[in-house]
């Protein structure tokens, strides 16, 4: 097909003089992402364990970054605030059950050929796909518009750029992510590594600074009855799990793992598996961390300092250097939520595109749909800030978990049953122990995102 750019092991790249791609066009029935498509080799049969597992490494941490964006920052800087190590549990538990859950997403992408949208569309009428890819289309945009306002709150907090000049001023990094994906997929995963690194050491620095109690710490990741029994502590426990199983990376991560050239067997496919697992699993482990980071220091920072309500991404900036005696300190702050604004943001890009493409069969050149996705989230932005300030931009991070929250079951419970499906996954289906904890972390989750919009509305 004239314009297409699907790569396998018997295609090139199209030649220079090969004719552009029209910005939006219909779809065969392609692969999501058709122009990275199984186009990373994996390590050659005989390689070492290390060489292979370097060569799957990348796609789990495009995908944690939705797990450490700025939409979680504030709970964590609330929960470490007033409970000081307790919720700790909270961060260990809700990650462990995005690591099952992301497990299943890259073994459904590696069985099938078929990212989740696709399979969706596979499964599914034509009516049931619409609903379901504007359901995801509005999740998205929600977490684009959660990466923008953190972005535009690191530029004032850094530069003093008011916060709609900072809002405009982030829309444009469209540019930024077409380059990375113009020089390759391996490139664009470099970066989002770097990005996430840099968030990693300057909170490593931050911990330093804080001087937190290491026993204490330890304690914190235990589960304690007074988080369900307080009120106060569950309804911050419910904001940390409600926001931290992300449904657009789901779709994200069934597709992206299909960008190694793994052998096309049995066997092929579960060592693929082997390792995308291994990836996502590391790679959602240093969320956790970062998570935890947060939660840390704001407990050793501001909880012990009698400062119990400090919730808002400003308010911690400003108290860090003055309570920790180093200047440096509330840069570095900032600094790492600028990189945890500008990483996330390559997800809801790639997550935009795949399902587009996957529930309705259309194609959107990569700028032009990042431009509709940056488009759709900044105009609220925009004008929430414009009208309201600061107050209306931290409200809007607020909805913005909701919408998220929402979608949640449209993703999780296909996801399960798809997996499970031996007619759809043939030996690598789900066996009964992990369909069924998969499906009690998919009940808790969604139970807990439902209490987390009620209290919304109705706070405990």
């Amino acid at each position: 097909m004239a314009g297409s750019c699907v790569m396998t092991e018997a295609s090139a790249p199209p030649p220079a003089s090969a004719p552009i791609t029209p910005a939006w066009r219909r779809a065969t029935d392609e692969p999501s992402l058709s122009e990275v498509f199984r186009s990373i080799p994996a390590a050659p049969r005989g390689a070492g364990f290390w060489r292979k597992l370097l060569a799957f490494v990348g796609p789990g941490y495009l995908v944690a970054v939705g797990y450490m964006d700025p939409g979680n920052w504030a709970t964590d800087l609330a929960g470490g605030s007033a409970f000081g190590y307790t919720l700790l549990s909270v961060v260990l538990a809700s990650s462990l059950a995005a690591m099952v859950l992301q497990t299943l997403a890259a073994r459904l992408g590696i069985a099938t050929g078929r990212d989740l949208a696709q399979a969706c569309r596979d499964h599914y009428s034509a009516p049931v796909c619409i609903v379901l890819w504007l359901l995801c289309e509005a999740a998205i945009c929600a977490c684009d518009l959660a990466e923008l306002i953190g972005s535009a709150i690191a530029l004032k907090l850094l530069f003093h750029i008011p916060l709609l000049f900072g809002v405009c001023l982030t829309t444009a990094d469209v540019l930024a992510i077409v380059a990375l994906r113009r020089v390759g997929f391996r490139y664009l995963e470099a970066a989002v590594i770097v990005l996430m690194a840099s968030i990693g050491a300057a909170f490593f620095v931050e911990i330093v600074l804080a001087h937190p109690e290491p026993l204490a710490v330890l304690r914190g990741f235990v589960p304690q009855a007074s988080v369900l029994m307080d009120p106060r502590q569950l309804y911050i426990a419910i904001g940390i799990l409600g926001a931290t199983v992300m449904p657009h990376n789901l779709y994200l991560h069934s597709s992206i793992v299909q960008t190694r050239r793994f052998e096309l067997t049995d066997g092929g496919r579960r060592e693929a598996a082997r390792f995308a697992t291994i990836d996502s699993t590391l790679a959602l482990a240093f969320a956790m961390l970062v998570n935890a980071a947060i939660l840390i220091v704001a407990a050793a920072v501001f909880h012990h300092t009698g400062h119990n309500n400090v919730a808002e991404i400003e308010d911690a900036y400003r108290l860090l250097s003055p309570l920790m005696g180093a200047p440096i300190a509330s840069v570095l702050f900032a600094l790492a939520l600028l990189a945890s604004g500008q990483n996330s943001t390559v997800t809801a890009t790639l997550a935009a595109q795949i399902v587009m493409e996957g529930f309705v069969s259309l194609r959107v050149a990569p700028w032009l749909r990042r431009l509709i996705t940056r488009m759709t989230a900044a105009a609220p932005a925009i004008f929430a800030v414009a009208l309201w300030g600061d107050r209306g931009a931290s409200s809007l991070l607020i909805l913005s978990q909701v919408v998220l929250s929402l979608q949640l079951p449209f993703a999780v419970i296909p996801l399960i049953r798809f997996t499970s499906d031996r007619a759809k996954m043939g030996p690598m289906a789900s066996g009964p122990k992990l369909a069924a904890l998969a499906w009690v972390i998919a009940a808790v989750v969604l139970a807990l995102n439902l209490a987390l919009i009620v209290s919304l509305f109705h706070p405990l």
